[in-house]
């Protein structure tokens, strides 16, 4: 999703969104012929964020991972789950989520 259709939706101004980009509270990335920032769908549920994403988000920053890394990280089918993490946060079960998160800390 582009950051002004974020903004539209949560009834916010779009330099909140990119703050909370700025702040790592959001990842975005460029994509397309305009290199616009775009941040994933599945990050987005109504009026903020999934579920649990924000403190997951955390974890995987504090293990060194690059916003790169967390997006694959998330989108990766992971059989223990089963699905991908992202998939676990959208069915709100954001605690298995988050231990695998903590177990790359150590």
């Amino acid at each position: 999703m582009y950051l002004p259709d974020i903004s539209e939706q949560w009834g916010v101004l779009v330099t909140e969104v990119r703050q909370m980009v700025k702040d790592h509270k959001l990842i975005a990335f460029r994509r397309g012929a305009n290199r616009s920032l775009q941040v994933p769908a599945a990050f987005i549920d109504g009026p903020g964020l999934t579920k649990h994403l924000a403190p997951t988000l955390t974890l995987l920053q504090d293990a060194k991972f690059t916003d790169e890394e967390i997006i694959e990280w998330l989108f990766t089918e992971d059989e223990t789950l089963p699905g991908s993490p992202i998939q676990a946060l959208q069915e709100n079960r954001g605690t298995e989520v988050k231990r695998r998160a903590q177990a790359m800390l150590i």
